[in-house]
């Protein structure tokens, strides 16, 4: 089954205890460093909007866009709770195309580890550099390769809520840096019956470094590399770095 398809019903459930304000406040304070105070902003791989929809109560027009359908409807669904306007498109983010180019770009919550070779990561920095002005920026994060590595690896995890309940098993390949993950959900239908159906996500572990020379053969200048919601230099277990690119 397609990753993010039939998960999508029950994303928002598993990720309740996210802190997205404090998130996007993050991501506002980054670009700023790159001196962009977006009134035109793209959320790559936004899945259920959780972030499209912040930057948009703080003013900013947005354009969400995500490579799945049924994530798409839960966003729509979601900006139209909040009171806000929101452009979703459903696009490839390597193929990222907009109607005018925004102040930034930026990718959320492990969207560039599902981009697992150097064609697709140049894809998507080639695409966000065509859609940034000039003097924009490109923000984004990765879960580590430490964390990848380290802490989801070759683990089991599992959680029972009254709603769902799943189990999750990884399988972390060395030679491709890859974990795949294995999951199994449990969703209550009506009464006592449940639901059970799978999904298949691989992410790969990406050298920081090895990216920030991606991004400047794709034309990007003053790469930063930051560890979670800092402004420092990643530590050697930080479990998600941050970068910023700017478009000259």
């Amino acid at each position: 089954m397609a990753a993010y398809s039939d998960f999508a019903a029950l994303y928002d459930l598993l990720m309740d205890d996210v802190d997205y304000d404090g998130w996007a406040d993050y991501y506002l304070r980054l670009l700023e460093r790159a001196g962009v105070k977006p009134t035109r902003l793209c959320d790559c791989a936004c899945g259920t909007g959780a972030m499209s929809v912040r930057f948009a109560e703080r003013g900013i027009q947005v354009i969400g866009s995500d490579i799945s359908g049924e994530m798409l409807e839960k966003a729509q669904e979601r900006a139209r709770q909040a009171g806000v306007r929101v452009m979703f498109v459903e696009q490839d983010m390597c193929a990222l195309t907009l109607p005018r180019p925004v102040d930034a770009v930026v990718c959320a919550c492990d969207g560039v580890n599902y981009l697992l070779d150097d064609e697709r990561l140049n894809a998507f920095f080639a695409h966000a550099f065509k859609a940034i002005r000039p003097g924009g920026a490109l923000a984004f994060d990765i879960s580590s390769a430490y964390k990848l590595k380290n802490v989801l690896g070759n683990g089991f995890f599992g959680e029972e809520r009254d709603e769902v309940a799943y189990l999750w098993s990884n399988q972390y390949d060395e030679t491709s840096d890859t974990v795949t993950m294995d999951l199994t959900f449990f969703a209550r239908q009506k009464g006592d019956l449940y639901r059970r159906f799978n999904e298949i996500h691989v992410q790969k572990a990406h050298d920081a470094g090895h990216i920030a020379s991606l991004l400047e053969q794709n034309g990007f200048i003053n790469i930063g590399i930051f560890g979670d919601k800092t402004f420092e230099a990643p530590k050697a277990d930080e479990q998600r770095v941050h970068f910023l690119a700017t478009r000259q």
